[in-house]
C-alpha cells in the first residue's frame, strides 16, 4: 500500500505529515518554510515522491460559516499549482481547528505546523474507508 501525505499551509511555515502504507495513521513528517507558492509546491512533490505518496491532502482554513477567506483562497491556490506541477493526485481537506487540536496535543515546539498536519490527515483517514 502506499502512504498518503497531508499539508498545513500557512503564511510562514508548511507542516507536513504522512499515514503509514496501511492509510491508518497519520505522523507528523516534518516542517518548511514558505517561500513562494511555486516553490512550495515543487518541494511538496519532492517529499511526496521521496515517500511513494498516492495522494495529497491540503488543508483549508474555512470561516465559522464555511466561507472561503483569505486563508482559504491561498490554500486552494497551492492546490493549484500541486496539480499543475505534479501527477499525484490533490485533494482539499477542512482543517478548521486543526492548529488549536495540534497544541492540545503537547507543548508548543517548531513541530506544531507538522503536528497540525498529522490532525488534518488522521482526520481524513479516519473518515475514508480504503
Amino acid at each position: 500500500m502506499s502512504r498518503i501525505l497531508a499539508v498545513d499551509p500557512g503564511d510562514k511555515r508548511i507542516g507536513l505529515a504522512l499515514s503509514d502504507p496501511t492509510r491508518m495513521i497519520a505522523t507528523p513528517l516534518e516542517t518548511i518554510l514558505h517561500v513562494s507558492r511555486e516553490a512550495d509546491a515543487e518541494s511538496i512533490l519532492k517529499k511526496a515522491q521521496t515517500h511513494d505518496v498516492i495522494s495529497i491532502i491540503v488543508g483549508v482554513a474555512y470561516d465559522d460559516e464555511g466561507n472561503v477567506g483569505p486563508q482559504a483562497r491561498k490554500a486552494l491556490r497551492l492546490i493549484e499549482t500541486l496539480e499543475q506541477l505534479g501527477d499525484i493526485p490533490v485533494k482539499s481537506w477542512d482543517e478548521s481547528g486543526s492548529t488549536q487540536a495540534a497544541r492540545r496535543q503537547s507543548m508548543p515546539d517548531p513541530d506544531l505546523d507538522s503536528r497540525a498536519a498529522a490532525v488534518i490527515l488522521q482526520d481524513y483517514l479516519d473518515a475514508q474507508s480504503f
